[in-house]
């Protein structure tokens, strides 16, 4: 699997799965998503719940492992499946994964997994009598594909007449549930729309998911230097001149609290960072990029068993001088790091274009070492047309220190050394999802 290929294309590939009446699944990404899976199962689920992964392709990452087969899978992996589906039915709009339902039913597809997924949304759903009542058609059509159509309708006419706890009911439909007390009334209500509507109050269309698998940012109404994260923000006062002890005591909190949001890396990290005149900024934006800059250092010096940082420029606390990120590059290489971060404005005034150059020539004297670039911005909605250095190296931009949630993993996931932590992240980020799902299903049994 290419994690730096396929996690870029997770991130920014948003278009809808559709079912055009009459014709077949409109899945423009499928052998992506299909080669990912084959070459690493476990890995390919956990992926899809990496930060800032678009909505429709957490959408095909479920499609793809309920329409896969599991045969050959181990104990680990089947459960590590069985529990991104289940954070991803809960934390994606439930339109979606009507939509992935539904599909599954076109792709013929029902193994067990699938089975179980799908009764359990459609029956267990912490908005399922709402979502039944709003969409009663769709979701009677999954129920049937899960159990297939005879099934599924001796279910709901033993249902009917009163029966909710029978052998029958237990081998063919009860067994596949988590919370079985609720089934014979969504059940009922599947097959009859005036249930439907009474058991949810009236048809109401349900359409945010009720698991955020992202935390949710709200964008300050003004941003300046000092409303992007506490470790930006203390910086700032310092480079002011503020009190200093009290400040370095809170960037110690600040910074220790960050870092432990993520696992230990094992491996080097080359910083070339960026100290220039243009660093500082002016007016409003002063301290702005730099102090972001000097926050991610503070997070990876204590993310990462080794960090070697090569400022260009002048440093930190004095930044002056042009920019000069060909001659950081090659000074990074030289320590013998796993991978090499450039982390800057992106305004190269020493020799335009050598960054280019330099990466360019890498590969033909046998260098492999990957180099990424990290853009720090004032906002998300920088223009960045001339401040690309270095256009074909990957590339990815932060403003905001709740920006590293997401940059982290992009960063290490370019190099070996940073799989077993990109692993260990979303495995991490699984069991901490799981645990709400817990919380939320557990409504159920209430």
């Amino acid at each position: 699997m290419d994690t730096p290929t396929l996690l870029a294309h997770l991130h920014h590939h948003d278009t809808a799965l559709s079912l055009p009446r009459g014709a077949f699944l409109r899945w423009d990404d499928a052998d992506l998503h299909r080669a990912a899976h084959t070459g690493d199962p476990e890995g390919y689920a956990l992926l899809g719940l990496a930060p800032g992964v678009r909505p429709w392709q957490r959408a095909r990452v479920l499609l793809q492992i309920l329409a896969a087969s599991q045969a050959g899978l181990d104990d680990r992996a089947r459960a590590v499946q069985a529990r991104v589906a289940r954070v991803l039915t809960l934390g994606l709009p439930p339109a979606h994964v009507i939509t992935v339902l539904l599909a599954l039913r076109r792709l013929r597809a029902n193994h067990k997994h699938t089975t179980r997924t799908a009764l359990r949304f459609v029956l267990e759903h912490p908005a399922a009598d709402a979502l039944i009542a709003a969409r009663r058609p769709a979701l009677r059509d999954c129920f049937e594909h899960a159990l297939g159509t005879a099934t599924a309708r001796g279910c709901a006419s033993r249902i009917a007449g009163g029966d909710t706890a029978s052998d029958y009911l237990q081998r063919r439909l009860l067994r596949f549930l988590t919370h079985p007390a609720a089934a014979p009334a969504r059940v009922r209500a599947l097959y009859n729309a005036d249930n439907a509507a009474a058991a949810a109050g009236g048809p109401a269309a349900v359409g945010e998911p009720v698991l955020p698998v992202d935390t949710v940012r709200e964008r300050p109404a003004t941003i300046t230097a000092t409303n992007r994260g506490d470790i930006a923000a203390t910086l700032v006062h310092l480079y002011r001149g503020g009190p200093a002890e009290d400040l370095y005591a809170a960037l110690g909190r600040y910074v220790g609290a960050a870092a432990a949001a993520f696992p230990r890396f094992t491996g080097t990290v080359a910083l070339v960072m960026d100290a220039s005149a243009s660093m500082r900024g002016y007016g409003d934006r002063e301290w702005a990029a730099l102090s972001q800059t000097a926050a991610l250092r503070m997070v990876l010096s204590q993310v990462c068993a080794r960090l070697e940082v090569i400022e260009t420029g002048g440093d930190e606390r004095t930044p002056r001088g042009a920019t000069d990120l060909a001659t950081g590059v090659l000074d990074a290489l030289g320590a013998g790091p796993d991978l090499v971060a450039v982390v800057s404005d992106g305004y190269e005034n020493v020799f335009p274009g050598d960054l280019a150059r330099v990466v360019a020539s890498l590969p033909h004297a046998g260098i492999t070492t990957p180099v990424v670039f990290c853009h720090a911005l004032f906002t998300g909605s920088d223009d960045l047309t001339l401040r690309r250095p270095a256009p074909a190296l990957p590339q990815r931009g932060f403003w905001h220190q709740d920006d590293f949630a997401e940059l982290l993993p992009w960063m290490f996931g370019h190099c070996d050394a940073g799989a077993p932590w990109l692993r260990a992240a979303l495995h991490d980020r699984l069991d901490a999802l799981d645990r709400q799902a817990d919380t939320l299903t557990a409504r159920i049994a209430a």
